[in-house]
């Protein structure tokens, strides 16, 4: 879908801010009947929170702006597959739609790990679209990663 592209641009645009603030460049936007309701990028290290990935940030905020938990009609826009938490979190919240840009061989759950949000076992599941500006997306956090392991090199070397 054309949509796609233009909604993993914004979620890049989110992850790219989190790179900045020394997050790992995951962002999110959630979109209901073609506009933006909710954005946000991983806020772990500033927040000292384990829970605070931009799924989960997005689905709050949406959740509040909504006035209730149940986010149906939606589609979740992420730079990198769900975890766990995080595909557990868009099943229980009822989003629609999952578009997710880069792969987690190590961690995703939305068919690279394990699949939560497809499995016919839960009462409810999303559709998926993945690998939606794939490149974009992993180049983000691969950049990031290669900054982050030059930085803890030259530490080491000048200590």
């Amino acid at each position: 879908m054309p949509d796609d592209e233009l909604f993993m641009s914004q979620a890049l645009e989110q992850a790219r801010e989190a790179a900045i603030r020394g997050e790992v460049p995951v962002g999110a936007v959630l979109v209901l009947d073609g506009q933006v309701i909710a954005r946000a990028h991983n806020r772990r290290e500033e927040t000292g929170d384990a829970t605070a990935h931009a799924e989960l940030l997005v689905i709050r905020d949406a959740s509040r702006r909504r006035g209730g938990w149940r986010l149906t009609g939606t589609t979740m826009y992420v730079t990198l597959e769900p975890c766990p938490m995080c595909a557990g979190a868009m099943v229980l919240a009822r989003v629609d739609r999952l578009v997710y840009g880069a792969p987690d061989p190590k961690a995703g759950a939305a068919g690279s790990l394990v699949n939560l949000v497809e499995d016919p076992r839960f009462n409810h599941r999303l559709a998926v679209r993945g690998r939606v500006l794939e490149a974009d997306c992993a180049a983000v956090l691969r950049d990031f990663f290669r900054m982050r392991r030059r930085s803890l090199a030259e530490g080491c070397e000048s200590g």
